[in-house]
C-alpha cells in the first residue's frame, strides 16, 4: 500500500474543532464525501445550522482536488466558529461589567442620597436650634464645609447669619 499525506494535509489546515468526514460509494464509480467541522467549544447555537461540504466525484477526481476544494470552506467555518466563541465570551464579560457598573452606580447614588440626607438633617437641626434661641449650638450643628464642599456657599451663608447673634457689633448695629 502506498503512503499518503492525508493527515499531514489536514494538519496544515489549522482548523479548530472536530472534523467529521463521511465517505460513501455511490453509483457509476462516484464517491460522495461529506465534510463537516464541529467545534464543541463554541457556545453559540448558530453553529448547528452550518451544513456539511458535500463532494461527488471519482476516486481520481477526489484524490486530485479534495483538499483544494475543502480548504477554503473549512478555514472560513473554523474562523466563524472561533469568532462566535470569542463573541460569546465578550458578551458574557460585557454582561458582568454591566452588572458591576449598575451596582457601582447604585452604590454611588445611595452614598450621595445618604450624604444629602446628612446635610439636610444638619441644616434642619441648626434651624430648630436657632428658633429656640440657641445660636451657638445652631452654629456648631451646621455641617462642616470640608464634608460638603459642594454646599460650601450655603453653609457659609448660614454661618454668617448665625455669627451676627454670637458676636454683636461693637458699633451698635442692631440685630434682626
Amino acid at each position: 500500500m502506498e503512503t499518503t499525506n492525508f493527515f499531514t494535509q489536514i494538519a496544515q489546515l489549522q482548523i479548530k474543532g472536530s472534523l467529521q468526514i463521511t465517505i460513501e460509494q455511490g453509483v457509476d464509480n462516484l464517491w460522495i464525501v461529506s465534510v463537516l467541522l464541529q467545534n464543541e467549544k463554541c457556545g453559540d447555537q448558530a453553529k448547528n445550522i452550518i451544513i456539511p461540504c458535500v463532494l461527488k466525484g471519482t476516486s481520481k477526481e477526489l484524490d486530485t482536488d479534495f483538499f483544494g476544494t475543502i480548504t477554503s470552506p473549512l478555514e472560513m467555518t473554523s474562523g466563524l466558529m472561533s469568532n462566535m466563541e470569542d463573541f460569546m465570551k465578550q458578551l458574557e464579560v460585557a454582561k458582568q461589567q454591566s452588572v458591576m457598573e449598575k451596582e457601582k452606580a447604585e452604590k454611588t447614588k445611595k452614598e450621595q442620597e445618604a450624604k444629602t440626607k446628612k446635610f439636610t438633617e444638619a441644616m434642619q437641626k441648626a434651624e430648630v436650634l436657632e428658633k429656640e434661641g440657641k445660636f451657638k449650638e445652631a452654629w456648631t450643628a451646621l455641617p462642616k464645609i470640608g464634608d460638603f464642599p459642594e454646599q460650601a456657599e450655603a453653609i457659609r451663608k448660614r454661618m454668617n447669619d448665625l455669627e451676627k447673634f454670637l458676636a454683636p457689633s461693637l458699633f451698635g448695629e442692631s440685630i434682626n
